[in-house]
């Protein structure tokens, strides 16, 4: 299906481990309206496109021409299915994501995975340098996400994986458990449950979210300052070894981890620098263009790149 008018607002939807942000985006990208709820990772995939569906209808208008999607997993933008997905998300492989949404909303729907799609805002905007730019793309929230741009291009690479950072090993969580089912990758100590749970591991107290130790390192509790420098080190470490072979032009830290404070970002940055060839000295991670839209607009911007999936003619609910 081609994409809708380019005058007509879209729905632009992030779906992540914990919340699930929505926005209606006029054409000139102007965030209309807004609107998040919790995910319901544990619940299934019926009651997570269910709760997709709700968050398209708080922000919908009668001349909303098209939904895209930014889901956690690994993406198949052709099929509009979820080939594959880590625990965060509960029974998410394998889910028809564009056709189960479509048939809940009437309306046409693309979607790829969450941090390509913010990568492709971030090169489409104004000063985001666009073709032949190579760029790094990290998100470290729930999970730890990654998009790669090579010639201004987001690489989908075999089986739509590429991209991955989480995944990459880190010597900071050598044995650690990760969500994809292998130890010792870079989700598993860099990602807010990781760094929740190596404060848990290191001080006995148990800690129910990231802001607590947050909390409690701004109150220079040692082990929650020691969770959060160490989670921010190794992903700095392993961006840093990325830059090295990859060579960007921008490497961009996103995510709501990275927003807890200087704490983490300070110690990310200080563990990228020391990781860089001599070429690459200058660079430094940056935080996304968009700022808290990013997700949202890039979502957004998937109506007018990829396939749109149209609604089935019985049992759509507008």
């Amino acid at each position: 299906m081609t994409a809708p008018h380019h005058d007509a607002p879209v729905i632009g939807l992030d779906l992540g481990g914990t919340k699930i942000a929505a926005a209606l985006v006029a054409g000139d990208g102007a965030v209309l309206a807004r609107h998040t709820l919790p995910t319901p990772a544990a619940r299934g995939p019926e009651a997570v496109l269910d709760a997709l569906a709700e968050a398209s209808r708080a922000v919908r208008t009668q001349d909303a021409a098209a939904i895209g999607v930014a889901a956690a997993g690994v993406i198949d933008p052709v099929s509009g299915t979820v080939v594959s997905a880590t625990d965060t998300l509960r029974g998410w492989a394998g889910t028809a994501l564009a056709d189960g949404l479509a048939t809940r909303t009437g309306l046409p729907v693309a979607c790829d995975n969450d941090v390509r799609a913010a990568a492709a805002a971030e090169l489409a905007a104004p000063d985001g340098g666009g073709e032949g730019l190579t760029l790094v793309y990290a998100a470290v929230g729930t999970g730890v996400g990654g998009a790669v741009a090579a010639s201004g291009r987001v690489l989908h690479g075999a089986a739509g994986i590429a991209g991955h950072l989480g995944h990459l090993p880190s010597p900071e969580a050598d044995g650690l458990p990760c969500t994809c089912g292998a130890t010792g990758h870079l989700e598993a100590i860099a990602a807010g449950p990781g760094i929740t749970a190596h404060y848990t591991r290191l001080s006995g107290s148990p800690a129910d979210r990231l802001e607590t130790v947050a909390e409690r390192a701004a109150r220079q509790d040692p082990h929650a300052v020691s969770a959060i420098t160490t989670g921010a080190r190794a992903a700095g470490r392993v961006l840093g070894g990325l830059a090295n072979a990859l060579g960007p032009h921008r490497v961009v830290v996103g995510g709501g981890v990275p927003r807890i404070g200087a704490l983490y970002r300070d110690a990310l940055c200080a563990a990228f620098a020391a990781e860089l060839m001599p070429p690459l000295r200058t660079l430094r991670p940056v935080p996304p263009g968009g700022g808290d839209d990013a997700a949202v607009l890039g979502a957004a911007a998937l109506t007018r790149t990829l396939p749109l999936h149209p609604p089935r003619t019985s049992g759509a609910m507008p």
